[in-house]
């Protein structure tokens, strides 16, 4: 099976699962499941069940464990792309190339439907079979104010203000590289691996999501909206600090490839096949979207 093969089918898993899961849009309160639908089912990457399911291929697990894990933690990160676009925080109107959720519905509905995602990502996590504490735990922490929510308190904080770049790459690994942490790290805390086995995750996770925001980063002044699916320049537009304006396009990129090639040593150490997370990191500074 070729990578892109293995990559369509663990979407297909991934959306399988959640369209199963989420409340029906006819099921009332109709409007607020309606904006769950939109925003979970409306397109996206789904890199971070894709890197659960690598971690998985690396660790010789069975796919039906992570079939909750992938899909608890991609509500996790829908519910914040809804609550981070809204006016009282970076007030965008286009996500994935549609309207923001608050413009396709209002805020209000918005900042339900998130709330109701991270809930239901905690119960399909809840109800996975012989669940560990740690596993619930560790995303709890991906997404509280030790991780993408207190990275999202720093980043408005910090809007007009000129950071380091530790300062950014602090700011960074909370609100993004915590929860890719957390998808490549749950399969390992889950099935009680090996502490050496589940560092090397977390090496590899928090330097992925770290490179990951670089290139997001760099896509903000150099892609195109048509195919980002998100105005170009939004991040300047709103004089947030980000890593080409703190040190140049170039030093940038050079710092995504050397934290990549930190990421992709820890993959030695690894039992199972780990060419999906290679491929996966390598994606991270690559993709243009």
């Amino acid at each position: 099976m070729t990578i892109e093969t293995q990559i369509l089918q663990i979407c297909e898993r991934t959306d399988d699962f959640l369209e199963q899961t989420l409340p029906q849009a006819a099921d009332r309160p109709q409007r607020l499941h309606e904006a769950m639908r939109y925003s979970v089912l409306g397109g996206g990457k789904r890199m971070r069940p894709l890197l659960v399911h690598a971690a998985g291929d690396a660790l010789s697990l069975h796919s039906t464990p992570l079939d909750h894990m992938a899909a608890a933690v991609e509500l996790i990160h829908a519910y914040s792309l809804i609550h981070d676009d809204l006016p009282a925080m970076d007030n965008d109107d286009l996500r994935r190339g549609n309207p923001t959720c608050h413009k396709r519905f209002d805020e209000a509905t918005a900042i339900l439907a998130g709330d109701a995602l991270q809930a239901l990502a905690f119960e399909i996590l809840a109800t996975l079979p012989d669940c560990r504490t740690q596993t619930l735990a560790l995303l709890a922490q991906a997404c509280g104010s030790q991780g993408m929510a207190g990275g999202q308190a720093i980043d408005l904080d910090s809007v007009g203000r000129r950071l380091s770049a530790d300062d950014l790459a602090t700011m960074h690994g909370l609100k993004t590289g915590a929860l890719i942490q957390c998808a490549v790290c749950m399969p390992a805390i889950q099935s009680d691996c090996d502490e050496g086995i589940t560092q090397s995750l977390e090496i590899f996770g928090r330097n992925v999501g770290l490179a990951f925001q670089i290139h997001d980063d760099i896509l903000d002044v150099e892609g195109d909206t048509r195919i980002i699916g998100k105005p170009k320049g939004s991040d300047a537009n709103q004089n947030k600090p980000t890593f080409p304006a703190c040190i140049g396009l170039e030093t940038s990129r050079q710092m995504a490839n050397e934290l990549l090639d930190t990421a992709l040593l820890q993959l030695d150490s690894l039992p199972g096949n780990t060419e999906l997370l290679e491929h996966l990191a390598r994606y991270s500074i690559s993709r243009n979207l």
